[in-house]
């Protein structure tokens, strides 16, 4: 599994458009597609592709400034939002490899972050146990979410390369 990160590019429409969500997913988090057009009108959010050889198995976004003051007020911090693993890529490890390669993706292109934080449902059981297993804490605090009620958790980037390990 040779995952790599990269920054969306429009070049890379035809394997969003190829992603599988389900409406199981939808219920947590929000669509690429959906994403990428947020991205495309605020300069502060970030689309990312996980990719394994030519297929995008994981998608996510890192919004700075404003978009992380509900869950944090540490102006160096990074917001995940809009977490999800293509629905038949599920169960290969993707997720968890995604989270361990984040800090140095993060560290070369976002060097004044110090902080990844992230909000996730209440009910989503399996992801809170994935960010905990990867090194992220629960901060005891409860977010109003669009559904369900959002624990806020996060990770203090280290330069030690140990993250999530």
């Amino acid at each position: 599994m040779a995952i790599m990160l990269m920054f969306y590019e429009e070049k890379a429409q035809k394997l969003i458009d190829r992603y599988t969500i389900t409406e199981e997913q939808l219920r947590y988090t929000i669509s690429p597609q959906d994403s990428i057009e947020l991205a495309m009108q605020d300069t502060s959010r970030h689309a990312i592709l996980a990719m394994d050889g030519d297929k995008l198995v994981t998608f996510f976004v890192l919004h700075e400034k404003e978009g992380v003051k509900p869950y944090s007020s540490n102006e160096q911090a990074l917001l995940i939002r809009a977490f999800s693993t293509d629905y038949f890529e599920q169960g290969k490890g993707y997720a968890k490899k995604v989270l361990q390669l984040l800090p140095d993706f993060v560290r070369k292109h976002f060097s004044h972050i110090n902080e990844l934080v992230l909000g996730v449902n209440v009910p989503n059981i399996a992801a809170q146990a994935l960010y905990k297993k990867c090194g992220f804490v629960d901060e005891g605090r409860l977010v109003k979410g669009l559904r369900d009620e959002i624990k806020v958790m996060s990770y203090t980037i280290k330069d030690d390369g140990n993250w999530g390990k």
